[in-house]
């Protein structure tokens, strides 16, 4: 937790390395200030087959989950905040954006709780 998964066309790694898509991520999760920074997890996952509107139109949509708890104020500007970052390293890219989906505390397990 929190979880930014970056599915993207293969293009763009062209402009930039996963590494450094995904350290740029993390680099805003951490500037947000609602999160510990050592438990943001980034993954990039590029695609070479892709339709976008019906044609091969470079893209770039970042799923994120959260544990519930913002508000929808500070999700938003989550949101806001990675697209703008994204746009500045990918100008070219007309498809970019955002999605944030939060998940119970109470059903959330992972292998430390165990």
């Amino acid at each position: 937790m929190p979880h930014f998964i970056v599915d993207c066309a293969v293009e763009i790694l062209e402009c930039h390395a996963e590494e450094y898509i995904a350290e740029q991520i993390y680099l805003v999760a951490v500037a947000s200030d609602l999160f510990d920074s050592g438990d943001i997890k980034v993954r990039v996952n590029p695609y070479s087959k892709y339709i976008v509107g019906g044609k091969r139109e470079l893209f770039i949509h970042v799923f994120s989950s959260i544990m519930q708890g913002r508000t929808i104020e500070q999700r938003a500007q989550l949101s806001h905040s990675v697209v703008e970052t994204l746009v500045a390293l990918f100008p070219h890219v007309p498809n970019i954006a955002m999605n944030i989906s939060e998940f119970e505390k109470a059903t959330y397990c992972n292998r430390g709780m165990l």
